[in-house]
């Protein structure tokens, strides 16, 4: 695994509220924890990266950083292109290779599935590029 900004966050999937599961989008979910652990910490936001599992497996992954809870701390979710099965309690390392854009809460359902989509399709394009 490749970063050309060397974040990397690493931790047990925890269970989240299933948001994503319920737009299609299924995430692993890591503890806020981690991010207090980092030393460089990430713009909140969207990246592109890679997702690493247990067997070793690589995965492209579209990250997303935030929102801030009361305690200062980020949700650090992560969406595995390509991948069925259930995370809870694996211990998944990700990397985040490239920011896409900030965080933004979304009052529609549609316009925030539409953005997921675009936001998946950079991510491809550009952890195909980094190859």
């Amino acid at each position: 695994m490749n970063s050309k900004l060397g974040i990397r966050i690493s931790g047990n999937v925890v269970q989240g509220a299933r948001y994503g599961t319920k737009l299609g989008f299924p995430t692993a979910n890591l503890a806020r924890r981690q991010y207090s652990k980092l030393k460089n910490k990430p713009k909140l936001g969207v990246w592109a990266g890679t997702a690493i599992l247990p067997s070793g497996k690589n995965y492209k992954a579209g990250i997303v950083i935030g929102p801030i809870d009361k305690k200062g701390l980020p949700k650090i979710e992560v969406y595995l292109i390509g991948f069925k099965g259930n995370l809870y309690g694996k211990y998944v390392s990700i990397c985040l290779n490239t920011y896409i854009r900030s965080f933004k809460k979304f009052k529609d359902v549609k316009k925030l599935k539409q953005q997921i989509k675009k936001d998946i399709k950079i991510i491809k394009e550009i952890v195909n590029s980094n190859k």
